[in-house]
């Protein structure tokens, strides 16, 4: 076997082996390109829900309480200890020391205090608490409207500053300049209450758009008031913001330390999920190396450890890492997708090789001759394979090289994602062995006829049994995925599960749909005329042999419908997902039991609302004296709701089973009409239940609530509960009743107000809804649009990603299975051609030519569009207990699954102009022949 041999082999296969080529190289593209744009929309979303994360609160932080007692008069030097805790990032191990770097300069914060004067103008019989704190970030989210910041190095002998918000300023009657006094816990190493005395440096409000900020510190804009816990009365809990060098001038009034807390932030700029993965080892050993080489001895005055932050002696440093279990919970998120997405790569996978197959089939169908003649010279079956595999394996090699490389080339840098070299190269070597294969298949010597008439007899059975066992073994297997897939989920292995389904579909199509032909033919036998009964004729004749055809038809078809199936639900579900966490077009939420102003809910023409507020109750059941503790008792206005939504089942089960007269208020004793969840009705089947209200030092009221019905799963899932029960954990048992029992329920710090907010028309903007809800409960509230939420669930990195893998392979499985097609028409349009020329030599028309090339591939175009239809609408429902895609939605349950319709009929269409525009082709073609050219294929 000579070179020059094999370059006349190769001319004469030019165009099947540049398909081969083009085949192999997009795949090996694929492989190189596919999983770096992956991991970018993976870093994408985790960098996305970090940063949604770390709005409300740090979310990896290093504290410590310096030590004030331990040598001489105490004495703290808070600017050096902030420097120096800076310093500890050194102390970090691997990739951390890259990776993680403190934020800002840190801050202390002190427990609350007594203020002991002045005293809140109006106040008897109760105490006011200040807590104060230093917070750096604070600055760039408030702005001061009299005086200036507290400073941080203040004049020795002078007062600490401190800065107050405005409605803290408003509480305690004071104003720039004034004086406060504050007692602090009693000290043992001083045996007194040390106290101090603050100055008041201005007064401030907080900055438009710094919501997030300030959600995670109320305390530091509005002030609180709760029961006393040992005494009668109240307690006015208020806080204020001071200078650096506060702590040192509290120190040295015998005040203990505060506790100072820095922040760690992760550079998740570039390969965000590596990193990030690679920072949970780092931080899970930063306290006990941080101990190892800080923490010396034992403090004389607490008797605790001892560590030391530069020259500061500290007690023991604690590290918080909310980081790690944010990529946990994504990492499971993650690999769901990753798992839908194996669905498709697989089948486009499938489809490719399914094409290369049909091309190898196509170029040893034209080599037919050659290789018969070849044989006939004394060729052995070993040398025509080699020389089938020398001309095809150095165009898939190279085409393999070239596909890799480009997809490097157009492959994303600094991602999570890595190349899969391994599966280019086993794509390549399937696509070489499948040539070798084939031609093997081809040239093999035929078996020795059987001598006897008997075996002659039963070489048919055999082949029948043979395919029925290939048969069984196919849909055992399938079965077998199926299962597999909904007990334990998607994987690598099991993403092949839907390929096995529609090999399945194809061996029930091909018994089913020659039988179908064969019952058209006992009718098309009866007919007038021949084109219909040759056309079902030469169909079902031709059956067996359009099975690799069929195959891929179905298979393409039905990624494209499962594919359209999850983008049409998880776009439907995203709608739902943000009604249900916005319950309206808008919800604000705000910590504690806030009443809004009668005016300030009815001030904005064009918005309507509706006010909930969440206690936690201990009940007591009626019937058995049972204690169900903490349960989520919601308060709500029932008419209000039915105005806000008049087609809500909640709205309806409400208004019919807790409206009253008109103007009626509960009282102390009378049962109230509530409304329980299943759970809590199942813990006390009958009777009412109880609770004993205690409220700021009055007398204990002795409350009763009187079931009236149960909410349905309707009702649960109903969104004017979704912004109220997102602060519940999961199972919590849920009462809802009347707002006409507000009065009697404790005024709650832990409680949440939520206010539900209504446009009248398309035409409300966001800001008036956010000025609203922000005129009802104050700056603190934190707003959710509904139009925003959406937008936010639309760009998850997550959610993109799962769609363009969707759409990119449902796109090249197409275009491949178009090219599989067109391939295995050509390969079998010879036996078309033959009986077209045979039937026109005897008088058949051009027109009814054309229509017998039709009516031969009409019925491959129709089990293709059912086959594919099925595979895509029934095998989602088939994994359902797999396809969670309640992730990508935010939504209270899993979304009902919806079939894309329109893109099912435009892909049936498709498959039918295909048949349509192939059998036009083939009658051109055919009226293009001359006479002796058709005498001579007939």
């Amino acid at each position: 076997m000579t070179l020059r041999l094999v370059r006349k082999e190769a001319r004469g296969d030019l165009p099947l082996l540049a398909c081969l080529a083009v085949l192999v190289l997009v795949l090996a593209g694929m492989c190189a390109w596919a999983p770096s744009l992956a991991g970018r929309q993976e870093d994408r979303a985790l960098r996305q829900r970090v940063a949604a994360a770390q709005a409300g609160a740090p979310l990896i932080t290093l504290s410590t309480v310096p030590e004030v007692f331990n040598s001489g008069p105490p004495a703290l030097d808070m600017a050096t200890l902030l420097g120096d805790g800076r310093a500890l990032s050194h102390r970090l191990s691997g990739s951390a020391a890259r990776h993680l770097s403190f934020a800002g300069s840190g801050g202390y914060d002190y427990n609350p205090a007594t203020l002991t004067s002045p005293l809140p103008p109006g106040e008897t019989g109760s105490s006011t608490t200040l807590a104060i704190s230093h917070l750096p970030d604070a600055r760039a989210h408030l702005r001061y409207v009299s005086g200036h910041a507290p400073a941080d190095r203040t004049p020795i002998g002078a007062a600490p500053q401190i800065g107050l918000s405005q409605a803290t300023a408003q509480a305690l009657g004071v104003r720039t300049g004034s004086r406060l006094g504050v007692e602090f816990a009693r000290v043992p190493a001083l045996q007194r209450s040390p106290d101090a005395r603050l100055v008041v440096s201005g007064i401030f409000r907080t900055a438009a758009g710094a919501d997030d900020f300030w959600g995670n510190r109320p305390s530091l804009v509005q002030p609180s008031r709760h029961p006393a816990q040992h005494a009668g009365g109240t307690v006015l809990a208020v806080n204020g913001l001071v200078g650096t060098d506060a702590a040192d001038r509290l120190a040295a009034a015998g005040v203990p330390g505060p506790s100072v807390t820095w922040q760690l932030r992760a550079d998740l700029r570039q390969s965000a999920l590596d990193r990030a993965r690679a920072l949970s080892g780092p931080l899970s050993r930063y306290g006990t190396d941080l101990d190892r080489a800080l923490c010396r001895g034992t403090d004389a005055y607490t008797g605790g450890e001892s560590c030391a932050v530069g020259s500061q002696h500290t007690g023991p440093l604690t590290v918080t890492d909310a980081l790690t279990p944010l990529v946990g919970t994504f990492t499971a998120q993650d690999h769901q997708a990753r798992g839908l997405a194996t669905f498709a790569v697989d089948a486009l996978a499938t489809v490719a090789l399914a094409t290369t197959a049909v091309a190898v089939r196509l170029l040893l169908r034209r080599r037919k001759e050659h290789l018969r003649l070849q044989r006939a010279r004394g060729a052995s079956t070993a040398r025509l394979v080699l020389l089938r595999s020398a001309v095809a394996w150095p165009v898939v090699v190279i085409a393999a090289l070239l596909g890799w490389a480009g997809g490097r080339l157009l492959a994303p840098t600094g991602v999570s994602g890595t190349p899969r070299p391994l599966s280019a190269a086993v794509l390549a070597a399937t696509a070489a062995l499948t040539v070798s294969l084939l031609t093997w298949l081809a040239v093999r010597e035929p078996p020795r006829p059987r001598r006897t008439a008997r075996r002659r007899r039963t070489r048919r059975p055999v082949a029948g049994r043979r395919r029925v066992v290939v048969e069984v073994t196919v849909l055992l297997a399938a079965a077998a995925g199926v299962a597999a897939l909904r007990s334990q989920g998607p994987d690598w292995v099991l993403g092949a599960v839907p390929v096995l389904l529609a090999l399945a579909t194809v061996l029930i199509l091909l018994r089913l749909y020659p039988l179908a032909l064969r019952l058209l033919l006992l009718r098309a036998r009866r007919g007038k005329g021949t084109v219909g009964f040759i056309g079902a004729a030469r169909a079902a004749h031709d059956a067996p042999a359009t099975g690799l055809a069929l195959f891929v038809l179905v298979l393409t078809l039905g990624t494209a419908v499962f594919g359209g199936l999850v983008q049409r639900t998880i776009g439907d579900g995203l709608a739902a997902g943000a009604a249900w966490s916005t319950g309206a077009d808008a919800s604000a939420t705000t910590a504690g039991d806030t009443a809004p102003a009668p005016d300030a809910l009815t001030g904005t023409s064009g918005i309507r609302t509706a006010l909930q507020h969440l206690h936690a109750l201990d009940l007591v059941g009626q019937a058995d004296g049972a204690e169900i503790p903490s349960v989520a008792v919601i308060t709500v206005e029932p008419r209000q709701l039915a105005a806000l939504a008049p087609h809500s089942p909640l709205a309806r089960t409400l208004r019919s089973a807790l409206t009253g007269p008109s103007g009626t208020t509960a009282g102390a004793g009378v049962p109230l009409p509530s409304v329980v969840s299943p759970a809590l009705r199942a813990r006390e089947r009958t009777g009412g239940f109880t609770s004993t209200v205690e409220d700021h030092g009055r007398p204990p009221v002795q409350l009763a609530l009187d079931p009236v019905g149960t909410l349905s799963a309707a009702d649960l899932r109903d969104p004017l509960l979704g912004p109220i029960t997102a602060q519940l954990a999961p199972g919590t048992p849920l009462l809802i009743t009347a707002a006409s029992a507000d009065h009697l329920m404790p005024q709650q710090s832990s409680g949440t107000t939520v206010l539900l907010l209504l446009g009248d028309g398309p035409g409300t903007s966001t800001a008036a809804l956010r000025s609203a809800a922000a005129r009802a409960l104050g700056p603190l509230a934190t707003v959710r649009t509904r139009s925003g939420t959406l937008s936010a669930l639309r760009d998850d990195g997550l959610t993109r990603g799962l769609e363009n893998v969707y759409a990119t392979a449902s796109v090249l499985a197409a275009l491949s299975g178009l090219l599989a097609v067109a391939l295995e028409l050509i390969l079998t349009s010879h036996e078309r051609s033959r009986t077209t020329s045979f039937l026109r030599t005897l008088g058949l028309s051009g027109k009814a030519a054309g229509a017998l090339h039709f009516l031969q591939m009409l019925p491959l175009a129709a089990a293709a569009a059912v086959g594919g239809t099925l595979v895509g609408v029934v095998e989602p429902r088939l994994m359902a207990p797999t396809l969670n895609l309640r992730q990508f939605t935010g939504g209270a349950t899993q979304p009902a699954l919806r079939t894309d319709y329109a893109l099912t009929l435009a892909l049936v269409g498709s498959v039918v102009l295909l048949i349509l525009v192939a059998a036009a082709t083939e009658t051109v073609l055919a009226r293009r022949r001359r006479l002796g050219a058709v005498l001579r294929l007939g």
